[in-house]
């Protein structure tokens, strides 16, 4: 329940505070007086959008302080708690607009984004504003209304899951299809790659070992006299080689070093030298040995050698790489491969969704027949209260199972008969401007009495009413104000005396500047304002008369 609001240089208001009555507040003025501007304020707390226009003239921000008792409210509670905020039984929201546009929010003493504001403030206030007759007109909005009064909106939030699982499935599986003759053409390329790799049974490291062994074949008999030339110098040789020689060198040292020891390093590296040498001629000799003149392996290592460069080739890789060329033709291939599963399950997962759809669909369909029925009922007695005696009130429900949409497969129609005799029409084709209002008033009344917000701000929506049926407006609101706080702004005397409080607005110019102020009007003050709403300029005897019995009537209910 909304206890105060305090506005500080918002519009034309330099500052302002209002405490609210917990059952039926009316809010009454001039017209320009700014008798919604303590709604649009609201608005602020509650997270609409601000802009830089809010902020009165010559300040630099413009506040609005909400506060709310939640002690009552579960969910409200529940929400505070979740999002750390919540301090006992008061719930105090604030926004601040600099007069750059720039605003900044809070909870409960903390900042926080707008969205939040917004969040917790459609658990405490639903504002239903002057044009809603307006939007009545609307298949989505009248659709909206009757799924609100049902309570059917978690249910709709699961339809339009699935709805969008079921969209997204359908989509991945026609991109699929469209592409399975490309994927086709792709596999059967893929294939025959695949298999050509394959049936050359590559071995990893082979091409640079037949590299190697071809090129020793080629050359083997290059290899083969060069080194038995090297190894005649080094060892073979009778006339001689260079290990005689060496030999020889040594015994003269060694005769040496018996007369200088200096030659001793001398000797011992020239030995080691010969031992080297004789190391480097036996594994000559055996290399020789080993060296072979085969023109059949090196037909066949040429044969090989030429497979790989023709794959590289075709595969414009290096042939050291044609494997990892395989895995990866290989990855591809198992990936087309499964593109076929896929679509086996996507076509089972999308059936699947269509059925949970379905069940979802078909709940949400007798749901709303269920409470549909309830409303025409409530709908078409309230109007009779609204001197529309003869009208009939049917909300049309057409279901097609056939048709998925994100809110079920019903498309829901409000219908009227205004006049005897008249079928069934839409909204639409059959009301009036007045009409319209009236029925309007009567459903966002009713609604209200289902939906759980524990505050209601009617701003002007008796519009195009008067006489009895204003007199009908304000009764139906101070009855719903038995169950709801209900703030109304109007300009109708036979609304406005049905408030357990009234306040009234006043817009005075002074020095240049224009200042808007609200109070709550005592039995003497309301009698004053109802007469003006009654007789405009000239306040009578008459007029007070009968504003006077108009409160008395107000209040004997």
């Amino acid at each position: 329940m909304l206890i105060s609001l305090a506005i500080k240089n918002f519009a034309i208001v330099s500052q302002l505070e209002v405490n609210w009555h917990h059952q039926m507040t009316t809010i009454t003025g001039e017209t320009g007086a700014g008798k919604s501007i303590a709604i649009d304020a609201l608005a602020q707390a509650l997270g609409e959008r601000s802009e830089a226009s809010m902020v009165r003239a010559n300040t630099d921000k413009a506040e609005v302080i909400a506060s709310f008792d939640v002690s009552k409210l579960t969910t409200a509670q529940n929400w505070l708690k979740e999002n750390e905020l919540f301090n006992d039984d008061d719930c105090i929201l604030r926004r601040v607009v600099t007069k750059e546009g720039r605003s900044k929010a809070y909870i409960n003493g903390i900042q926080v984004p707008a969205s939040q504001l917004k969040a917790i403030g459609s658990l405490l206030v639903s504002i239903h504003g002057q044009h809603a007759h307006q939007l009545l007109i609307k298949p989505d909005h009248q659709r909206f209304m009757l799924d609100q009064y049902a309570g059917s909106l978690d249910l709709l939030a699961k339809v339009k899951l699935v709805y969008q699982e079921l969209q997204s499935k359908t989509s991945e599986f026609k991109q699929l299809t469209e592409k399975q003759a490309e994927f086709s053409a792709q596999k059967q390329l893929l294939q025959y790659q695949v298999d050509e790799l394959n049936n050359a049974e590559l071995i990893d490291g082979e091409y640079q070992e037949i590299e190697s062994e071809h090129k020793r074949l080629h050359h083997a008999n290059s290899l083969q006299g060069d080194t038995q030339h090297a190894l005649d110098i080094l060892h073979e040789n009778e006339t001689g080689n260079a290990y005689s020689a060496l030999q020889t060198a040594l015994s003269l040292l060694q005769k040496s070093a018996n007369l200088d020891s200096r030659l001793n390093p001398t000797i011992e590296l020239l030995d080691s030298a010969l031992i080297q040498l004789d190391e480097g001629t036996s594994e000559l000799r055996n290399y020789i040995d080993q060296l072979e003149l085969n023109p059949q392996r090196l037909i066949e290592v040429e044969q090989r050698l030429n497979l790989y460069v023709e794959l590289s080739r075709k595969h414009q890789v290096f042939p050291e790489l044609l494997i990892e060329k395989l895995t990866s033709l290989t990855d591809e291939l198992n990936k087309l491969a499964n593109s076929d599963t896929r679509l086996l399950e996507l076509e089972l997962e999308i059936e699947q969704a269509k059925n949970s759809y379905k069940e979802l669909a078909i709940t949400l369909t007798e749901k709303r027949n269920h409470f549909a029925q309830q409303l025409n009922k409530k709908i078409t007695a309230s109007m009779k209260q609204l001197n529309m005696a003869d009208a009939e009130f049917n909300i049309n429900i057409n279901s097609d199972p056939d048709i998925f949409t994100q809110f079920g497969s019903d498309k829901v129609e409000f219908l009227v008969s205004a006049n005897p005799g008249q079928p069934l029409q839409p909204l639409l084709k059959v009301a009036s401007g007045g009409e319209l209002s009236r029925m309007s008033l009567a459903i966002q009344v009713i609604i209200a009495q289902k939906v759980t917000t524990p505050t209601l701000l009617f701003d002007e929506v008796d519009v195009g009413v008067s006489g009895p049926t204003a007199s009908a407006v304000g009764k139906l609101m101070r009855e719903l104000s038995n169950n709801t706080q209900v703030i109304c702004v109007t300009h109708l005397p036979q609304v406005a005396c049905y408030g357990h409080q009234q306040q009234f607005v006043n817009k005075q110019t002074s020095t240049g500047t224009t200042q808007t102020s609200m109070e709550a009007l005592d039995q003497l003050g309301r009698i004053e304002e109802l007469a003006r709403l009654l007789g405009g300029d000239t306040i009578s005897a008459t007029t007070k008369a009968n504003a006077q019995e108009l409160l008395s009537i107000a209040h004997a209910h």
